[in-house]
């Protein structure tokens, strides 16, 4: 390849470094689900690899079509093409792309929600997530706060960089305020819960981050385990971090040990 040609192929990487699976929110890059991407000068080729043949063929799709729309917005690409490998839907979904028939185009009558739903209730669960990341670390910073306390915590309270940064993004996502006043445990419209519902709504968040982890964690081993070598493809993220933290080179510790269980 010409330097022309690498440097637009990282450019590729980089676009795509914002199309999440919306089950697990990590970027697909980071997930190892790029199969290939290659650069013939305005034309950009990609496959895409799921950890299993019969993933939900809504995931499958939104991510297949989110990967077309990151490369397309990029301004030197003329055609995108965009194929998703050894899938149950695969030929269906491809077609679609291809026609740009959009999601109800392409499965007609099999389409039970639009993607803006789709999209909306997984954001919902990221916001969730995030919140237990920002509230339990809080928690574990400070051994004099309790979990009924932390219905009253704001935005401006909050100490760690990384997971306030999180939590923001997924704010502005769901248009929810970032006003430092504004309060942390909130539902997916931004108000704030009754006193005596916050140990149950933090304990309900941590469920759902939990989920979204542990998700996260399967489906990359069964990657490694239908493409091996795949595992080489994908960014190392433990248990309760976000993929920032590795970046930057400042992993966490897994969010389900209580302070009890952290090293002195």
């Amino acid at each position: 390849m010409t330097a022309t040609s690498l440097d637009r192929r990282e450019e590729c990487l980089d676009a795509l470094s914002v199309v999440l699976d919306p089950e697990l929110d990590e970027p697909v890059t980071d997930l190892g689900f790029v199969r290939s991407l290659d650069v013939d000068g305005s034309t950009v080729t990609v496959h895409l690899r799921l950890p299993t043949s019969f993933c939900s063929p809504n995931f499958a799709y939104l991510m297949a079509s989110d990967t077309k729309d990151a490369l397309t917005a990029l301004p030197w690409t003329g055609r995108v093409v965009v194929e998703l490998d050894d899938h149950h839907d695969s030929d269906l979904i491809n077609a679609g792309l291809a026609a740009d028939a959009g999601y109800r185009g392409t499965f007609r009558h099999e389409a039970e929600q639009d993607l803006d739903e789709l999209r909306l209730t997984f954001r919902r669960k990221a916001h969730t997530a995030a919140v237990e990341r920002a509230l339990t670390t809080l928690l574990r910073a400070d051994p004099d706060l309790r979990e009924s306390q932390v219905g009253e915590i704001t935005l401006a309270d909050l100490r760690d960089e990384r997971t306030t940064a999180a939590l923001l993004r997924r704010r502005v996502a769901l248009g929810i305020p970032n006003d430092p006043g504004a309060t942390v445990l909130v539902d997916d419209h931004g108000n704030p819960y009754p006193h005596d519902e916050v140990p149950l709504r933090l304990r309900r968040a941590r469920s759902t981050r939990i989920s979204i982890d542990g998700n996260a964690h399967f489906c990359r081993g069964l990657l490694a385990t239908r493409y091996p070598g795949s595992e080489s493809d994908q960014t190392f993220r433990p248990e309760g971090a976000e993929v920032n933290d590795l970046r930057g080179g400042h992993p966490l510790l897994p969010l389900t040990a209580t302070p009890r269980e952290l090293p002195a």
